[in-house]
């Protein structure tokens, strides 16, 4: 079984810095791409960022510019720089995991989630 941990979220003023954490727990071979999504109240989940694990990345357009992720293949974490950040910024964001091949026989396990981490964005 596979556990993903989220940290980091907190309230923060409009052009601050967060930092979010993501930590994979379990028998874990690989995690092929590792991402960060959210979801604001009335609105639909999102992707914000995403690595896969060569290492490449995909960003929201909103985000772009602002926002890094990256990743430790050795540790099962992945990370989410926020910079710059703006009042439609906040919302509760989620780690998702995909394609984590694990010591347990079977297929490798898709689309994987944490439980959340609030940040809100408020002067």
């Amino acid at each position: 079984q596979v556990q993903l941990v989220e940290s980091g979220g907190g309230l923060v003023q409009p052009g601050g810095s967060l930092r979010l954490s993501c930590a994979a727990f379990g028998s874990i071979f690989s995690i092929y791409t590792m991402g960060w999504y959210r979801q604001a109240p009335g609105k639909q989940r999102e992707l914000v960022a995403s690595i896969t694990i060569g290492g490449s990345t995909n960003y929201a357009d909103s985000v772009k510019g602002r926002f890094t992720i990256s990743r430790d293949n050795a540790k099962n974490e992945v990370y989410l720089q926020m910079d710059g950040l703006k009042p439609e910024d906040t919302a509760v964001y989620y780690c998702n995991a995909d394609h984590v091949a694990t010591a347990t026989p079977g297929p490798a396990l898709d689309d994987l989630w944490g439980q959340g981490t609030q940040v809100t964005v408020s002067s």
